[in-house]
């Protein structure tokens, strides 16, 4: 026992020391083999596990016990085997890890996990030990603190690699999506082996929640699956996941995957042969962030041979033998021409901010900003063309390469917008190619049958919206003064719109002629600059558009609807001949023409206002009924015959509820008019304060409409609406207070317009009409979510200022309610409590669901402090809410609960509400709602009437003697007298039975009696009545 304890000083002393550093670590270790080799093994081994007892029951991990526990695990993976003390360490380790305490697990898994990292691959370990260490981990795995599963992870992740031990793998893949601890995903992450069935786990994971989890992914797919291994969806999602990542840690490690393993290791630092394996004509804008990324970083460096010149070869033998000229073009691939258009735009966007800087700062700072903008715009000058002819024969090149040069053709057109066109000679040679770019013929294919099918979109110049754009931008570009953009697209307009007036034209034609329109249209800034022109707006009205809009052909018929649109949008007030004509496309249309007209109509009355298009129409209203419409007139979209006197709001609203629209097949499967209108509303809605002449009070209607279509089960295929409405949903109720006041004016319509058999007949089966009651109820705490949203900051103060400012009239020593009372939760509570008070005794099935629904959903509002009337006037109100609810026992226990904290807020619980402050409640309310005087302000027992059916007797529950007192419930329990002596254990179970039995009883009776309603008297009336009759 001396020896063991002198042993166990020394090695303790030897353990304090290796804490202090870990410089000393390699000496320690020298000291601690001494002592093991002077000392017999089971001697040292019994004086090392008994030191190391203090150090499993200390939880903090300071830094003196972490190089403590790395000094035991590094002693012990440098222990000869021949000994067996690492054998017999393991075990003590492993019963540690089983025990109850949570800090002696969390050591030893720790000492585990450090021994198991260290030892060498050739270490003589006996296959029955490492199947114990595998199991107790594995165990350990599913511990319940997540430090000691960590660990357990960590110590598991040598042998995840082992095909043997598969099952490894399979408990990591199946604890990562389960488990709610970070640090723990995080070690799971990092012990994943590469293997396609891991790929998935860590690519799900660059999406977690945590940004530690998130690092780890990036840092496993970078040390772990050569760019090789990895789709081209995979990394491009992993790019762009990465780079835009809100974290700069995730960004950061996303940054050295891309430019350190990528294309440092995997590209020899050649960023063309990167993005070769991003498939840029795909994933272009993938392609555009990481060339950013790669420039912002400094990792793309140019030579001085490097630029766009080396594309243009030089011309000193023109003339080859044949007679042929050589090309002087070198065609460039996709990953070239967006490399260089991403490194042209950096260099401007440098040199302009250089440029910026230098201007607003003075001295040699300025100076110094001054060159280096100066030196930002020689190197972009060094790499564009030399002259503007050269890079418009750079360009027709591509373009007349074919198809397969398309991308890199729109590449370089956007490297115009860098080009100096202030030279006149070079500003005609870009207009003469401008012109030729837009009267280019568009592109087609022949099928089987015969027939012409348009390639592309067949609405935008060229087939593409970016093609559209580029071209425009050039031309832009070229033709910057004012008026003279729109001068030379009316020429090429009314060049090409002659064969349309003389009907010679087939439906290619009409749609290119219609698409160099709409891109007039849709850049052009107003109708003054195309005054006196080779084609004027109406006459580009009357003689193309309309023509158009009434062809046979459904492309045209669509391409001609969008320009109306456009135009629309550039006229001082909308014209006759174009809203109607869009209104009939509207409403005959087809699905195709149909979605464009809506959109078209949508834009022109946002931007007009609904009240300009109607009196384009004929429609003279009256502005004050106007403002105060409150309801949608009826219309019937599928009867409607060339009837205009409809207003556009209500034409629009009819238009959600035509379930009947039909789609075209090349039509994107999520367009629908359904969705574009949802998606209008939406935008009047969120931005009500810029369209005042849509009146507010048709806004609860949107909403209503909105949230019915968004749990609606028809719409679940949209999933375009879906997301918009989604997202309108997250930022509406925050964005304004009169936002909350819409909210709670549309809770009633929408709760009656879903419950089946409230507004609708309950008719179907019954999971039919059990999914609707689902739905509804998922509606109404959707909203109840919306109304206890807070709103945002400035919003919140401006709503301070003005309670401040205008304090709330005093009527009879009641203060009037605040002025954002209807946009609180009190005014939503007082709606649901007038709703439910306003059903009849006798209510259907569907009735009682329904104000059962609503009770619970009015218990979970609250009210502040400083609106003492509506306080009042709900605590008056709920007493009847209890009645109308009484079959309801956990709603009637919850409305007492809410009574009770309501009386508690009261501030004057004893005072009385008076009619008149009553009706002020209910007018800001707009409520009408028959109020008594006489209710009480407290909820009483449920009320009870006669009936003419004799009453049931209650059987076996209270006896049949008559007593003067009172009957409790507890008078029903039977007495068991109590003897002197202690009962016996089996006495003692049958008085508790007897009571169980008595009181279950009870139970069973009262419950009968509430299932019959107010008609059937209780026991203990019954008697009474009859004691009195007697």
């Amino acid at each position: 026992m001396e020896a063991e304890k002198a042993l166990m000083q020394k090695i303790a002393k030897i353990l304090d020391e290796s804490g202090a550093s870990n410089a000393a670590h390699i000496r320690k270790l020298k000291d601690l083999s001494t002592l093991r080799s002077a000392a017999s093994s089971s001697l040292f081994f019994s004086a090392f596990s008994k030191t190391l007892i203090p150090l499993f029951a200390f939880p903090r991990r300071t830094y003196s016990a972490e190089r403590t526990v790395r000094f035991i695990a590094t002693f012990a993976s440098k222990c000869d085997s021949t000994t067996a003390f690492l054998e017999e360490f393991f075990r003590f380790l492993l019963n540690a890890a089983t025990a109850a305490n949570r800090t002696a697990r969390f050591r030893a898994c720790q000492m585990i996990s450090e021994i198991i990292m260290r030892l060498p691959d050739d270490a003589e370990v006996s296959n029955e030990l490492w199947d114990e260490v595998i199991e107790c981990m594995k165990l350990r795995v599913g511990d319940k603190v997540p430090l000691v599963r960590a660990l357990a992870v960590r110590a598991l992740a040598r042998f995840a690699n082992d095909s043997e031990n598969s099952d490894i793998l399979d408990l990591f893949l199946e604890a990562l999506p389960l488990e709610h601890n970070a640090e723990v995903r995080k070690m799971i992450v990092l012990s994943l082996p590469p293997s396609n069935a891991t790929s998935v786990a860590i690519f799900d994971h660059t999406l977690d929640v945590s940004e530690v989890v998130r690092k780890a992914a990036y840092y496993v797919l970078a040390n772990k699956f050569p760019l090789q291994s990895l789709s081209i969806k995979v990394r491009t999602i992993i790019l762009q996941r990465g780079l835009a990542d809100r974290s700069a840690a995730v960004t950061k490690e996303c940054l050295k995957l891309l430019k350190d393993e990528w294309l440092v290791k995997c590209c020899n630092r050649d960023p063309i042969e990167l993005l070769k394996y991003l498939d840029v004509e795909t994933y272009e804008l993938v392609g555009e962030s990481v060339m950013e990324a790669l420039l912002k970083a400094g990792a793309v460096q140019l030579e001085d041979d490097q630029s766009i010149r080396q594309f243009i070869v030089s011309t000193s033998n023109e003339i080859e033998e044949s007679g042929h000229c050589i090309p002087r073009i070198q065609l460039m691939e996709a990953e070239v021409a967006l490399y260089w258009k991403t490194v042209c735009r950096n260099l401007q966007m440098k040199a302009q901010e250089r440029g910026s800087d230098a201007a607003a700062t003075m001295g040699t700072e300025a100076a110094v900003y001054a060159a280096e903008a100066s030196d930002n715009n020689d190197l972009l000058e060094r790499v564009l063309p030399a002259m503007v002819s050269d890079y418009v024969e750079l360009v027709k090149a591509h373009l007349d390469a074919g198809s397969n040069y398309c991308f890199a053709s729109r590449q370089l057109l956007l490297l115009g917008a860098m080009l100096d066109f202030s030279d006149a000679t070079n500003r005609k040679v870009a207009s003469g190619f401008v012109q030729e770019l837009l009267r280019k013929p568009i592109e087609y294919e022949v099928d089987e049958d015969g027939n012409k099918v348009v390639m592309g979109d067949g609405v935008n110049l060229g087939g593409d919206r970016e093609w559209a754009d580029a071209v425009s931008g050039l031309a832009r570009k070229v033709h910057a003064a004012a008026g003279e953009f729109e001068e030379v697209l009316l020429g090429v307009v009314e060049e090409l719109a002659q064969p349309c007036r003389e009907r010679t034209a087939d439906f290619l034609h009409w749609m290119h002629c219609l698409s160099v329109t709409g891109l007039l249209l849709e850049n052009g800034k107003s109708f003054r600059w195309m005054q006196g022109k080779s084609i004027e707006p109406d006459e580009l009205l009357q003689s193309l558009l309309l023509p158009g809009a009434k062809h046979v052909h459904l492309d045209v018929q669509r391409v001609a609807t969008r320009c109306l649109g456009l135009f629309g949008l550039l006229e001082r007030k909308p014209s006759v001949e174009l809203v109607k004509q869009l209104r009939f496309c509207f409403i005959k249309g087809p699905s195709s023409i149909s979605i464009v007209a809506c959109e078209a109509l949508i834009d022109i009355g946002m931007w007009h206002g609904p009240q300009e298009v109607d009196r384009a129409m004929g429609l003279k209203l009256s502005s004050l009924l106007h403002e105060n419409k409150l309801t949608f007139s009826p219309v019937n979209l599928c009867d409607m015959n060339e009837d205009w006197n409809v207003e556009l709001l209500d034409l629009l609203y009819a238009g959600l509820n035509v379930n009947d629209w039909i789609k075209s097949v090349d039509m994107d499967e999520n367009a629908s008019v359904q969705a574009i209108l949802g998606e209008g509303f939406a935008k009047i809605l969120l931005l009500s304060e810029n369209y005042p002449s849509i009146p507010a009070s048709l806004h609860p209607l949107f909403l209503s409409k909105l949230i019915i279509l968004y749990f609606s089960n028809e719409t679940k295929e949209l999933q375009r609406l879906k997301q918009c409405l989604s997202v309108f949903f997250e930022h509406y109720p925050s964005l304004s207070a009169n936002h909350k006041k819409c909210i709670s004016k549309s809770f009633m319509p929408v709760m009656r317009s879903m419950w089946p058999g409230i507004n609708t007949s309950a008719g179907g089966s019954p999971f039919m009409v059990s999914n609707m009651c689902k739905l509804a109820v998922q509606a109404s705490r959707f909203m109840l979510q919306m109304m206890q949203a807070p709103l945002y900051e400035k919003e919140t103060k401006k709503q301070n200022e003005n309670q401040n400012n205008e304090l709330p009239e005093v009527l009879d020593g009641f203060s009037e309610p605040s002025l954002d009372f209807e946009c609180g939760e009190e005014g939503l509570a007082i709606r649901i409590a007038a709703e439910v008070v306003s059903f009849h005794a006798k209510k259907t099935t569907a009735q009682k669901s329904y104000v059962s629904a609503l009770c619970r959903v009015l218990v979970l509002l609250h009210f502040r402090l400083s609106e003492q009337g509506a306080i009042k006037l709900m605590r008056r109100l709920l007493n009847r809410v209890a009645e109308a609810a009484f079959a309801e026992h956990e709603v009637v226990k919850e409305l007492k609960r809410m009574a009770e904290r309501l009386k508690a807020i009261d501030r004057e619980p004893d005072q009385e509400l008076s009619q008149e402050q009553a009706n002020c409640i209910l007018g800001r309310l707009e409520l009408d709602l028959n109020f008594d005087l006489d209710d009480s302000m407290e909820i009483q027992p449920t009320p009870v009437s006669c009936s003419s059916r004799p009453a049931r007797t209650r059987r076996g529950v209270r006896n049949l003697e008559s007593s003067s007192e009172e009957l409790s419930p507890t008078s029903f329990v039977p007495k068991v007298t109590s003897a002197i002596n202690t009962r016996s254990q089996r006495a003692s179970k049958i008085a508790a039975l007897t009571k169980m039995t008595a009181n279950r009883a009870v139970r069973i009776s009262e419950e009968d009696d509430e299932e019959q309603g107010s008609a059937v008297i209780s026991q203990e009336d019954s008697d009474e009545s009859d004691q009195s009759d007697e």
